[in-house]
């Protein structure tokens, strides 16, 4: 049931979100389809990692409604938010005086992905339980493996030449 509840309440406002950021983005096509794949990865890597940590029991999530014991529409907010939007946020920001935001979302996103799961990880109602003392460093790893992974696939895929120019 709470999965259900996540899909009907959480899902549609994501795509909202992730919609008007397009709108006012207005990013070419090439960048558009690079962010989603770059979030896509994200999303393959976070959901493989969280699959061997169930069966490793680093960690594992209690929530109702699971598929193979994955949260599967909670990997829709790191393929949409962490992959389409920051990656096309740092694309736009990337040249000119907003380099230094691209920087810190570059750097910044993946130590608040991982101070939110150690946060949701110490919360007693949380979704997310953590089983060993080696969840944390793993899911330290894990943030910046997929997070500089799916940002290794954005940047292949979206080239130089669909920077845009600064405007000062």
């Amino acid at each position: 049931m709470e999965m259900q509840l996540y899909i009907l309440h959480v899902v549609p406002f994501v795509i909202l979100v992730y919609l008007v950021f397009l709108l006012f983005i207005h990013p070419p096509r090439a960048v558009v389809l690079a962010t989603l794949l770059g979030g896509l990865t994200i999303g393959i890597i976070n959901a493989l990692a969280d699959l061997l940590a169930y069966y490793a029991h680093w960690w594992h999530y209690s929530i109702d409604g699971l598929t193979f014991h994955l949260p599967l529409p909670f990997y829709l907010i790191p393929i949409l938010v962490y992959g389409g939007i920051v990656y096309m946020l740092i694309w736009r920001l990337w040249r000119g005086r907003w380099h230094w935001l691209a920087l810190l979302l570059l750097v910044g996103i993946p130590l608040f992905g991982f101070v939110r799961d150690l946060y949701d990880s110490a919360v007693p109602q949380s979704t997310l339980t953590w089983d060993s003392f080696l969840a944390g460093p793993l899911d330290f790893l894990l943030w910046l493996l997929m997070f500089y992974a799916g940002f290794l696939v954005f940047r292949r895929l979206a080239s130089d030449r669909e920077v845009p120019v600064a405007t000062n």
